[in-house]
């Protein structure tokens, strides 16, 4: 099959308790819908995690609002180590996940009214979008940025799920080509270096940067859940001002904060020889190792690739996926190749809710 990228399935989001940052994430983000959960061990992760199977527990919830989700990650048998430095705006790797709104000032009184440590008041990005900045109670950072388009209109939370991220990087001209080429963000939205108003207020967000932001050049939304994640960006930012550090430095993927940026795709052994072939070859192959990955509820094949700055890139092809889990009602799509899903059956999501009892 011919490879495409269908879009952002998820941000890993590594925590030090799962269930409680899920409830969080719930309350506040909506991040409700559960597709799948599990404790497991990882084992073909050793690359990145010292050499070790890890035991963890892990959940994938999305918005029905439609853009990525989260995958919300806690090791079990090792203490999760947290960042032993404050992350500021360039550090490597993945700094602040990217969040969509439909109504900016909504989100803003709403999170200020939750007692949200909202960091910026609304302003503009340096394309004129309205957005505003926030650290969550777990010290991960995090962009709501405007977005009209949402999957389904009827939810009434005030945000929607992950549209994208910012990723500090050491060399621009090093780290591009893994995000502009490879992952086919082939348009440039803004480039320009200063000392950026609207970061004012981040950790370390007064001083001379370079951003860009990529985005897809087609409209169109493809793969399975294509209409489900829609649009999204990558922002890229380089220090100038000051030397940035590794934010995973003497830590493992899983650690909390933001673990690694997952991308649904088509065409897993086209995508192999093509990341091979432009020098970022597969760290992790779960389809050497078997022919489908079982994730409990769903499954399918994954791989990583690490960016020049030190990012895990996550690549998963979906074979199974539940729909209506207590009918037992799964589509296996490895036959329907590249077309989205109806919107009636991706609307079924919902019914994979979790409802938190009220106070």
């Amino acid at each position: 099959m011919k490879e495409q990228i269908n879009g952002i399935q998820q941000l890993g989001v590594g925590v030090e308790n799962v269930q409680e940052a899920w409830k969080w994430y719930r309350r506040h983000f909506s991040m409700d819908i559960r597709m799948f959960e599990e404790e497991a061990t990882a084992e073909l992760m050793l690359k990145h995690t010292d050499g070790q199977p890890r035991k963890r527990h892990a959940v994938l919830a999305l918005n029905m609002q439609g853009g990525g989700g989260f995958e919300i990650w806690q090791h079990k048998e090792k203490k999760p180590e947290t960042c032993p430095f404050e992350i500021h705006v360039g550090d490597l790797g993945i700094n602040i996940g990217k969040i969509k709104t439909r109504d900016v000032q909504a989100a803003y009184h709403k999170f200020l009214d939750s007692g949200l440590n909202i960091l910026t008041p609304v302003s503009k990005d340096p394309a004129g979008n309205d957005h505003f900045f926030l650290k969550d109670i777990y010290n991960n950072l995090w962009e709501i940025k405007n977005q009209k388009s949402v999957f389904r209109k009827k939810e009434k939370s005030v945000s929607g799920g992950v549209v994208g991220a910012i990723i500090g990087v050491k060399d621009m001209e090093q780290s591009l080509p893994v995000y502009r080429d490879l992952l086919q963000y082939d348009q440039v939205v803004y480039d320009e270096t200063k000392v950026f108003e609207d970061l004012r207020g981040l950790p370390g967000g007064d001083k001379k940067f370079r951003r860009i932001l990529l985005k897809h050049s087609g409209d169109d939304v493809q793969g399975a859940f294509g209409p489900f994640f829609g649009q999204s960006v990558i922002e890229l930012i380089q220090a100038y001002d000051y030397d940035p550090r590794n934010i995973f430095e003497g830590r493992i993927w899983g650690d909390p904060g933001f673990i690694h940026l997952c991308f649904d795709i088509n065409g897993m052994d086209a995508f192999r020889e093509t990341t091979k072939s432009m020098g970022y070859p597969f760290t992790v192959d779960s389809a050497r190792a078997m022919e489908s990955f079982d994730m409990g509820e769903a499954a399918g094949s994954f791989a990583y690739i690490q960016a020049p700055e030190g990012t895990l890139i996550e690549f998963v092809e979906t074979h199974k996926v539940p729909i209506l889990k207590k009918i037992g009602w799964y589509i296996d799509l490895r036959k329907r190749g590249h077309r989205p899903l109806p919107n009636y059956i991706l609307k079924l999501f919902r019914f994979m809710r979790v409802r938190d009892k009220k106070k």
